[in-house]
This record gives structure tokens, sequence and C-alpha cells, in this order.
């Protein structure tokens, strides 16, 4: 073993619970540690809607890349990516043009030392791995320009992932990731709206001794896509949003696609 490598391996705590690790967790996922199922019960139990959300943001996030393959769009930058799971965002797109390119997005050592499983691309496509901040978007945008072609539109996503940042933050970054695409461009987006409910998930989350998640009153959400254009059916709870099924669980979540024009 390297040093760097045993370096890596130190910086991957199993002893305090992680984010990815705890959202992993509520998908019923295999990569977390029993701190993070403890933390995720702990949530679960103040809210017990919380791995519905998890489960719908997955959903919407997959019905919302068909979407935008099926008009054209080939190329999607996936920012807080988290855990690799089944259909992430090039298994999606590229199902359907697999000539898609992808970038992925996060800062995180537990999702660097899976992110062999997002490179997975189709031949005639392409997909790469961005370690940066969210926040550091000029960062983040100049390394995915190695990837994608900035002259043609691109998809933004930021799915259950902007609780990591304040609401002011959150609306800036997310502008300042738009204000780089071209027109054309599209932004996915979508987080916990605030309820005595969500707040109690917050409040329990907090219990973990982890960096807060912020959940959000609409408006904080829908500042995000100040200037863009809302497709159908608008900013709506993201179980709603072009089901494809009518049996979907109503969640606290809301979400949103919307073009730059």
């Amino acid at each position: 073993m390297s040093v760097e490598d045993d370096e890596f391996r130190r910086s991957i705590r199993s002893d305090v619970p992680h984010s990815a690790r705890v959202w992993n967790a509520w998908l019923g996922g295999k990569d977390h540690y029993p701190v993070d199922r403890q933390l995720a019960e702990a949530v679960t139990a103040a809210y017990p809607q919380m791995a519905d959300i998890a489960r719908a943001s997955r959903a919407f996030q997959i019905r919302a890349i068909r979407h935008l393959a099926s008009v054209g769009v080939r190329q999607f930058l996936d920012v807080g990516t988290g855990l690799p799971v089944a259909n992430s965002t090039h298994e999606v797109a590229q199902s359907i043009a697999p000539e898609s390119r992808i970038v992925y997005v996060d800062n995180d050592p537990i999702v660097l030392a899976h992110a062999e499983a997002l490179l997975t691309s189709a031949p005639e496509g392409r997909t790469a791995y961005v370690d940066a901040d969210l926040s550091a978007t000029d960062a983040v945008v100049d390394e995915a320009a190695k990837t994608l072609d900035l002259s043609e539109p691109v998809a933004v996503l930021l799915l259950s992932t902007l609780g990591h940042l304040d609401p002011a933050e959150g609306i800036e970054v997310v502008r300042r990731y738009l204000a780089r695409m071209p027109s054309g461009s599209h932004l996915v987006l979508c987080d916990t709206v605030k309820t005595p409910q969500t707040l109690a998930a917050q409040e329990a989350y907090a219990s973990g001794d982890n960096p807060p998640y912020f959940v959000r009153e609409p408006e904080e959400i829908t500042g995000c896509a100040e200037g863009l254009e809302l497709v159908e059916p608008g900013f709506v709870p993201i179980d709603r949003w072009r089901p494809e099924e009518d049996d979907a669980v109503p969640v606290d979540q809301w979400g949103l696609v919307a073009r730059k024009p």
C-alpha cells in the first residue's frame, strides 16, 4: 500500500456518520457502516418519510434525464453525485443516447473510492469525475469542460444536494453554474421543503455530528431558476413531475426542470 493509499483510507471515517453513506442507507444500498444506519434510523424515527424522499429523488432524476435525453440533450453535469447506485446518470442518458457525455462532481472520499463505477461509459460517449466542492463553480466547470463542449447545451443536476449550503448561498451557486452554460441548457433541481416534520428531520440529522442539511422554503428553491423557463409541469412535488406510476408516494420534496433561454 502506498503512502497515498494509506492516507486515503484514514480519511474514510467509520466511527462518524457520513451524508453519502446515510443517503445510501435510505436508498437500501450496502455502502454504509453501522454508525450511518443508526443515524438513518434516528432521522426516520423523527420523520418516517425520509426513505421515501430518497427513493423519490432518485426516481425524479431518472425521469428528468430520460426526458432531457429524449429532446436532444447530450451532456450532463451531475453535481453532488453521491455513491453509485443502479440507474446512475450515465446509465440512463446513454440508454437513450449512447453518445451522451456525463461529468460527475463530488468532494467526498467515499464517492471518490467508488468513482470507477461511475466511469463505465458506452463506447460512443464519455464520463468523467471531478473531485471538487459544489460551491467551487468555476473550478468545477473548468474541469468539466475537458469532457463537455460548453458551446452546446448541458443539463446541470443538483438533486437533494443544495441543503449542504444555506439557502442564499445555494441560490447564488446555482446561478453561477447556469451563467457558464449556453442557451438551451437545463437545470434539474430538487430539495426538501420546510415543514414542521422536515425541520424535525433536520434536527435529528444534526444530532449525528454532521455538517447541517438545511430544508428550504419553496421560494428558496424556485429562486435558483430565476430567468429560466420552467418545463411542464413546473415546480411540483417530485413524485408528481411526469410520474410513470399512479401510485407514487407523496413526499415533501419539490423539484423542477428549467431551460435557459
